[in-house]
């Protein structure tokens, strides 16, 4: 019987081997160093909340994995012997392979500063971050104030966990507004405007320089590149991940960020595959990232994969770029592409609207010659991704998107409303930027 071997059992590693299940016989072992049974990564700030126990995050029951004959194994792999399709381990002894499955994810993206591998020092994507989290940020007398150093997505999720648990935080940017290498302008300052609203100290324009420690090895304080020395119990390093590859230093593997691989998510090995963050495909498709570490991609290419492992061929094929995310209570999403400042093409216009509670915006992305729809951004606004990928798809025109904008919406029916006021701005407005 054909043995695929999967080493990650995240999103990625778990969708195809569910659907490798579904459709064939073959054996199949899960192999994950982090924990037994996979979880919901994005649920890991609620554990610390208080929101929901860890057994809540585990989508599936503990039968789930023997009655689907998914064999589980714990273990480390330190190296990859694909002359041979043996996977050894760190613990010692090894398994071997017909077909392996590379989904081993991301690891947080550190910038050898001094003091970074200081206890108290840590990123928040991984089982042993939360662990760590809760060890070294327990409470406000433990941990009377936490530095983050960089902002995105991961940043503000540890700040709002923080101050559930009244610590102080302190988060350095470096750039004049949140998130700017992704959102445009007026979108950042109004996200930088909601996370001071919460108590946080955020400084933009600002970086680390140094991590100091105490007596006993653990973080007492950092210091920013002006100087300034601001005490600290903990330090959260939030300034992007990377794909968890350096396992594969010594292998015959194909590596640049990630595990390269083509659109059937091939290695240059024969029979080894790379799904989720730690694949990098080799050529672009449409503007997408060359590597996505995003939830819902993971899940794709492990759907996609399941089918040519069972000899269907089947290329990955992400359609249009979508994304949601939340930053303390403002809901966001994406639909296609919306650049920041610094990654606006030059055929694209742009059209910004924002509610007077500064709680609410979106911003519409568009070609200024044919008036092609090319994006939107929502904050504070539930819309329907079905709506918008069929409208990305039709490729219709923005005038077209802003009219027919309440077939999108997808908040509650007690919820207001804002077509009118959107509708209103739009063809009042004399400049586009």
């Amino acid at each position: 019987m054909e043995h695929i071997v999967i080493i990650g059992n995240g999103i990625a590693g778990v969708t195809a081997a569910r659907h490798i299940r579904k459709i064939s016989d073959k054996k199949i072992t899960i192999i994950s160093a982090e924990t037994d049974h996979f979880f919901s990564r994005t649920a890991l700030m609620y554990v610390y909340m208080g929101h929901m126990r860890w057994r809540d995050i585990e989508p599936y029951e503990s039968w789930f994995w023997g009655k689907n004959r998914l064999e589980l194994k714990k273990g480390y792999v330190e190296k990859v012997d694909t002359d041979n399709q043996t996977l050894h381990f760190k613990e010692g002894g090894s398994i071997t392979y017909d077909k392996l499955i590379l989904a081993t994810g991301s690891v947080t993206s550190y910038y050898d500063w001094e003091g970074q591998d200081l206890k108290g020092v840590q990123g928040l994507v991984s089982k042993q971050d939360l662990e760590d989290l809760e060890k070294y940020a327990p409470n406000n007398k433990e941990c009377p104030r936490a530095v983050i150093i960089g902002g995105g997505l991961i940043g503000v999720e540890m700040a709002e966990m923080l101050r559930t648990r009244n610590i102080e935080v302190t988060m350095l940017v470096r750039e004049d507004a949140f998130w700017t290498g992704v959102l445009p302008k007026p979108e950042a300052e109004m996200i930088s405007r909601h996370i001071i609203s919460h108590g946080v100290d955020l400084r933009h324009n600002s970086e680390l320089d140094k991590i100091l420690a105490d007596e006993k090895g653990h973080v007492r304080a950092i210091v920013t590149k002006t100087g300034e020395e601001i005490p600290c119990g903990v330090v959260g390093i939030t300034t992007g991940v990377k794909p968890q590859i350096s396992f594969l230093k010594n292998s015959k593997i194909e590596t640049d960020k990630g595990i390269l691989v083509n659109r059937l998510l091939e290695t240059n090995i024969k029979n080894v595959y790379a799904i989720g963050d730690c694949a990098q495909q080799r050529e672009a498709i449409g503007n997408r990232p060359p590597v996505e570490a995003v939830w819902y991609t993971g899940r794709m290419m492990g759907e996609a994969l399941a089918q040519t492992i069972c000899d269907k061929t089947f290329e990955y094929n992400p359609g249009n770029w979508f994304n949601s995310a939340k930053f303390f209570d403002i809901e966001y999403q994406t639909y296609g592409w919306v650049f920041s400042e610094s990654r606006k093409k030059e055929y694209e216009a742009q059209f910004h609207w924002k509610c007077k509670s500064d709680l609410r915006c979106i911003t519409i992305s568009y070609k200024k010659e044919s008036g092609e729809f090319l994006g939107i951004n929502t904050f504070g606004i539930r819309m329907k991704h079905e709506v918008f990928d069929r409208w990305l798809n039709e490729k219709r025109s923005v005038d077209y998107v802003i009219q027919n904008l309440k077939q999108a919406n997808f908040d509650p029916e007690f919820f207001k409303n804002y077509e009118k006021e959107i509708q209103a701005a739009y063809f009042n407005q004399s400049v586009t930027v």
